[in-house]
């Protein structure tokens, strides 16, 4: 019952963990004003996924399956977030979708709107927090949680 317990706290550490995230970079967004690149939106989709599996797996007794695709949500997100951040310090090329393709357009009027609204390219950091990029700190938190599951699944196994 102990361990239930301790899995209880982790399901609902790493569900405040994302909530606060998301809120963040909701905040940094429509707040701040900062338009978010497009690896940026997609880093988010760990965090939406998690809340709704810590969720599942505080209430569920099948406590090992939610931990191992916990552990899989998160280790996605190290990969989109490492990728990410290859990108900003010039170690990966960019894939197509982080660069404008407003060159593309032939429609006036859709061009005009596409200016409008045009996502910065991934390379480019446009907010930092303590000199870090928002990836950067993504994948710090992502690595973080990453180990925190894995010794948690290490311990309940080893038991």
């Amino acid at each position: 019952m102990n361990s239930l317990l301790n899995l209880k706290k982790i399901y609902f550490l790493v569900f405040i963990i994302s909530i606060v995230s998301i809120f963040s970079a909701i905040y940094i967004e429509f707040v701040l004003k900062v338009n978010p690149c497009t690896l940026c939106t997609y880093e988010r989709i760990p965090y939406i996924v998690s809340i709704f599996i810590c969720f599942l797996g505080y209430y569920n007794n099948k406590v090992f399956f939610w931990l191992y695709l916990l552990l899989l949500t998160f280790l996605i997100s190290v990969v989109l977030s490492g990728y990410h951040v290859g990108i900003e310090n010039n170690i990966f090329k960019e894939f197509s979708g982080c660069t404008n393709n407003n060159i593309n357009l032939i429609n006036k009027e859709e061009l005009l709107k596409s200016l409008n609204y045009s996502r910065p390219n991934c390379k480019n950091i446009s907010f930092t927090i303590l000199g870090l990029s928002l990836a950067s700190i993504n994948l710090i938190i992502s690595c973080l949680i990453s180990v925190l599951i894995l010794s948690v699944i290490k311990y309940e196994k080893n038991k």
